[in-house]
């Protein structure tokens, strides 16, 4: 009866290990799929945290119609990485309006996120490419989004699935919609001692 046992819950890791890497791949090709939006507040300060805003919606302003035309992942890191200068200036322009001189620093980078939902979507953990803006000395707590597909202002009108539908084969999309809660703590768990964080 023991070995029957035993192979029973060889069986049952067996499985689960299946699952789990047969997971991590799709989340790993919706990593490859997506360009996110990362920007660092000068501090914690209500005041920083309250400029971060206004810089995010200065450059979500500002970025709408130059994302709109992109078709793929690498399309908008393209974009991205030409128009550096103007989402600095933007970036600057509205810090001076509030009445602040931080400096800032606009950049394409890889950058890690933890499991984070966007309205219907919950995207997984892990590396990610992102247009990084760094106001001041980038000490505060930080603000996100998915620039490509645009999802930064359709969070709010609830069109999230159909944005990454866009980009994502129907399974992969199944699996940010669906309810992995648990799966997606598995793989930020993994994500998180692969990366060091």
């Amino acid at each position: 009866m023991k070995k029957i046992e035993a192979a029973l819950l060889m069986g049952l890791i067996f499985t689960a290990l299946l699952s789990f890497f047969a997971t991590n791949n799709q989340c790993e090709e919706i990593r490859g799929s997506v360009l996110r939006l990362h920007i660092l507040a000068n501090s914690d300060s209500e005041e920083d945290q309250s400029l971060k805003l206004k810089v995010r919606d200065r450059l979500l302003a500002e970025t709408e119609e130059l994302f709109s035309g992109a078709e793929s992942k690498e399309e908008a890191i393209a974009l991205a990485e030409k128009s550096v200068a103007l989402l600095t200036l933007a970036a600057e322009d509205e810090i001076r309006k509030q009445g602040y001189n931080y400096g800032v620093t606009v950049k394409i980078a890889p950058s890690y996120f933890n499991t984070r939902t966007y309205g219907d979507v919950t995207l997984p953990a892990g590396e990610y490419e992102a247009v990084k803006v760094e106001i001041g000395s980038a000490k505060g707590q930080n603000w996100w989004c998915v620039m490509f597909p645009g999802m930064c202002l359709p969070a709010a009108s609830g069109s999230e699935t159909k944005e990454m539908s866009q980009v994502l084969s129907d399974e992969q999309v199944n699996l940010i919609s669906g309810d992995y809660k648990i799966k997606f703590k598995f793989i930020e768990w993994y994500e998180e001692l692969v990366n060091g964080k």
